[in-house]
């Protein structure tokens, strides 16, 4: 069963009864017998064979009290299944519920199961659609999930949401019923504009987190930082780098100003360095700071070239985190080199920097543990980073120039120096245009707590540039040498060969991410039947066909979802593993839009575990089985 909604389901019934909140085992209260003489042998005996109707009680009370303690996911989910009375102390001791798909189980059952939830996470669309590779308003509603949690949770102080589509009329709606509301997180999410925002704002008066990452913000000329409260605030984060509208500067100065435990600030690029300097004069214990354009200062302010930019920044001691460099104006870099020795993580994604520069900050960096940075850095800057960060965990290198069969500036050159320099690392996502078995191997070797492992070669099917063979020893050494490995994304050149390692070897394997890759059906069934854990499967540009589909037919409903697009699916193939798992949520999507798939073809399979059947939301492109 999905891990994701393991906690809905009553122990020991059919997996798809509603959820009791009762115990079947109770039995109507009855009157008390006469007690016996104190002390008696007989009421030593009759103690142990017929205990206290208050014992079942008072033995909740005490779960209660134990499962406080009890806060990872699957932890509860396992103890819910113990027993029936489990099941019901455990709905009601439950604060934080995660729903990885927003179509597997219905807010009704979610708030009938969990009364007493004050923390909820929703997920919606899969991660491809970040890629293009979905069609617009394909759904992932976060109307149908406010409506029915106002009603049921007028506590609730906390929503994360990501790739979910929400409007306006919901965040208002989310304003007005929740009074103690506290955090909203909001990531690749869309549908909603500032006037939502105000709402928010506005309304929501403990607000101590407001987080936009990678969200698209509709600008409807409605000024939403002016709407904050008057007087002192309770804000401990506030991350809006991805609202690209126009911001009123003096009231966010000012709101900085009345937010004494303002601890996480990441700001657009509308606000200029010179703004950003006021700000940070605001507000010196930051925490995580994301410095908007750090560029050219307003040319009307006349105080401009009395900031000591360098200054600010030595001033923030506590900083930890360093992002932003939007529109990165590389005269004005050395003012952060204060801070670089204090720096655990450093967001340069966005920044256009070259290799000098790049290694003229990255060298002051001995304590990062967390780097994104673009290719532009060369492989000559990963140099730098393998000299410098030795107890670096997670590194990211971004395309600057994501187009294929082109001249990449990272290569095998610095994905080996980084296996040799970086050894504690555990999470990498690699973007490149040619690579080496070889590398790979080192990698494997040389950083065997990898929990993340995700290289993505560019240019299709690329082989070994240097041996012409396919990728698929680098790939298998991976899934043997590193233990932990639960995330996985494999490109290049390979073989059905590269598949049977995973599975061989892949124990753990939660998600894997393939592109362009593989020989035959048998590829894919390797995977299906070696890869126990397997949780999220995306498939793109790959040759697999209705046979490699319908021999994952023993795991899917324990998954969480199946991708599979522009492979070699056919509708008979879909349909068959729809009569056979009734329960999976089987949806054809066509890339025309407002256009059902009228052959036997298939542009995306998208498959999920559902507990409510299927949605009632779907547009016209999709077709459900």
């Amino acid at each position: 069963m999905s891990e994701n909604n393991h906690h809905l389901h009553h122990p020991q019934q059919n997996h798809f009864c509603p959820a009791e909140t009762m115990s079947e085992d109770e039995e109507p209260s009855r009157p008390s017998p006469p007690p016996p003489e104190l002390g008696s042998k007989k009421t030593r005996n009759c103690a142990a064979v017929h205990p206290s109707p208050h014992s079942d009680r008072v033995l909740e009370i005490v779960l209660e009290h134990v499962l406080q303690f009890l806060t990872a996911s699957r932890d509860r989910n396992a103890a819910s299944l113990v027993s029936k009375s489990w099941y019901r102390t455990e709905a009601l001791t439950r604060s934080d519920v995660f729903i990885g798909n927003c179509y597997s189980v219905s807010p009704a059952r979610v708030t009938t199961r969990f009364p007493r939830v004050r923390s909820v996470v929703i997920k919606g669309r899969p991660r491809f659609a970040d890629f293009n590779l979905m069609p617009q308003n394909w759904g992932g509603h976060f109307g149908p999930w406010v409506a029915t949690m106002g009603k049921a949770y007028p506590l609730l102080e906390r929503v994360y949401l990501k790739r979910m589509s929400l409007t306006d009329r919901d965040l208002c709606l989310l304003a007005d019923s929740f009074t103690k509301f506290k955090e909203l997180v909001l990531v690749c999410c869309e549908g909603f504009g500032t006037s939502g925002l105000t709402a928010v704002v506005s309304k929501c008066r403990q607000l101590r987190v407001l987080d936009l990452s990678d969200t698209e913000v509709s600008y409807d000329g409605v000024d939403w930082i002016s709407y904050f409260p008057e007087g002192e605030t309770c804000l401990e984060s506030l991350i809006f780098d991805c609202v690209e509208c126009p911001i009123n500067f003096e009231a966010l100065e000012s709101l900085v100003a009345r937010s004494p435990a303002l601890k996480k600030l990441r700001l657009n690029r509308e606000v200029s360095i010179g703004q950003l300097y006021r700000l940070m004069v605001s507000a010196p214990n930051l925490t995580h700071l994301g410095t908007g354009a750090f560029g050219h200062p307003e040319p009307q302010d006349p105080n401009n070239q009395e900031m000591d930019y360098a200054a600010a920044f030595s001033a923030c001691k506590s900083l930890v985190c360093l992002s932003g460099f939007r529109e990165v104006m590389p005269d004005y870099l050395p003012a952060i080199y204060s801070v670089c020795a204090n720096l655990t993580s450093l967001n340069l994604s966005y920044a256009n920097i070259d290799v000098e520069q790049f290694k003229s900050v990255i060298c002051q960096c001995f304590k990062l543990q967390i780097l994104w940075v673009l290719d532009s850095v060369y492989d000559e800057g990963l140099q730098a980073v393998a000299a410098t960060c030795r107890d670096l965990r997670e590194l990211r290198v971004f395309p600057l120039n994501a187009q294929e069969d082109v001249e990449g500036p990272v290569s095998e050159v610095g994905l080996q120096a980084i296996s040799e320099g970086c050894p504690k690392l555990e999470s990498i996502l690699y973007f490149c245009q040619r690579m080496t078995n070889a590398a790979v191997i080192a990698m494997s070797n040389n950083c065997p707590d990898l929990v993340v492992f995700r290289l993505c070669i560019m240019g299709r099917h690329q082989p070994d540039h240097i041996t012409g063979a396919p990728m698929d020893e680098g790939f298998g050494a991976i899934v043997m040498n590193c233990k932990k490995l639960t995330r996985l994304a494999i490109s290049g050149l390979l073989t059905d060969r590269a598949f049977a390692y995973i599975g061989m070897y892949g124990k753990l394997v939660r998600t894997l991410s393939v592109a362009f890759a593989g020989d035959s059906d048998t590829g894919l069934k390797y995977v299906l039947e070696g890869c126990p854990k397997l949780q999220k499967l995306e498939i793109r540009d790959s040759p697999f066909g209705d046979a490699a589909l319908v021999s994952g037919l023993h795991h899917y409903y324990n998954m969480r979802f199946l991708w599979m697009s522009t492979c070699q699916l056919s509708r008979q193939g879909c349909q068959e593993v729809a009569r056979a798992l009734p329960r999976l949520s089987v949806e054809l999507l066509s890339y025309e839009e407002n256009e059902k798939m009228d052959d036997d073809t298939v542009d995306v399979l998208y498959m999920y575990r559902s507990l409510q059947g299927p949605r009632d939301d779907a547009p016209q492109f999709v077709t459900i089985l």
